[in-house]
């Protein structure tokens, strides 16, 4: 025989209001019917509840810890039905992001906590990728969005343009290459040129931004790329977003490469209509663009 849940609920109003009289007025049933399913759920559990000897109903030690076992179940059930709730509102499970790590942080993480504030029962996840991998780990894993520095365009693709990114050619101010003027593309290529790997299973793919040199040292992120810079150790492609700084102080400066130093691309947001957004796609999508306009890039 299965347990009846409502008797957990009767008996925590039993605790609560004292006797079984104002138990059953507060649970609008007859005395009768509150005695019978307590005595009902004891004699299912096989543990006396409470202390038939008392004025009050006061539980027994191990009725103190049924009731704490009850009233978490009984949570754990309102849970549910809320999330049941919000989902038969059109809320999705699961939303899942892959995001390109060349692109801004920050208005990512400010619509993620406006998304929190919503209380919404969708799960979130977020992935990071580079370059190629971006793309291939969305369309490997049925994601829902992308953020994308590039993609392979598709007639299935709904992608929404997000502001510009400038990338700047840079070397710390040590590095041999701060001083010259009207570099060459032979003279880059005789020094070690810093760049992010591209996680795309593909072995052929590559970053059409590299200058085709023999030493290339390949890095899995731009925070490890960053600080190699700032040793010195050669010299590449960063997000001005992420080194403000360091230029402003003079601690990397801009490489005065005659083929040009800047390069900007248009990042893209991009969904698919083979899994179209749910509540909480549409209103990340919003709350990205939001973000993404008021940024300082």
């Amino acid at each position: 025989m299965r347990i009846d849940v409502d008797a957990f609920k009767v008996l925590e109003v039993l605790v609560e209001e004292g006797s079984f009289a104002k138990a059953a007025e507060r649970l609008h049933k007859a005395q009768s019917a509150v005695s019978y399913q307590i005595k009902k759920l004891e004699q299912h559990l096989g543990v006396n509840l409470f202390c038939r000897d008392q004025y009050r109903a006061e539980l027994t030690p191990e009725g103190k810890v049924i009731l704490a076992e009850g009233q978490r179940l009984l949570q754990y059930l309102a849970n549910i039905e809320h999330l049941a709730s919000r989902f038969s509102e059109g809320w999705e499970p699961k939303l899942e992001l892959v995001i390109d790590g060349a692109l801004p942080m920050e208005p990512i993480m400010k619509a993620l906590k406006r998304m929190a504030a919503h209380q919404i029962p969708t799960k979130i996840q977020l992935n990071m990728e580079f370059l190629g991998g971006v793309q291939a780990r969305f369309e490997r894993d049925n994601a829902d969005l992308m953020l994308v520095k590039d993609y392979r365009t598709g007639p299935n693709y709904r992608p929404q343009s997000l502001p510009d990114i400038t990338s700047i050619l840079v070397v710390a101010a040590s590095h041999p290459l701060a001083a010259e003027k009207n570099i060459s593309l032979f003279e880059l290529q005789r020094h070690v040129e810093l760049t992010i790997e591209d996680s795309s299973p593909e072995i052929n793919s590559q970053d059409e931004l590299q200058f085709g040199g023999d030493k290339v040292f390949y890095l899995s992120g731009f925070i490890m790329k960053k600080n190699a810079l700032e040793m010195g150790l050669g010299f590449g492609w960063m997000p001005d977003f992420l080194i403000r700084d360091e230029l402003k102080c003079g601690e990397l400066v801009e490489v005065n490469f005659s083929g040009g130093s800047r390069h900007s691309f248009t990042p893209k947001l991009v969904s698919t209509m083979e899994r179209p957004l749910g509540k909480a796609g549409r209103l990340f999508t919003e709350l990205i663009m939001e973000e993404f306009d008021r940024a300082d890039l």
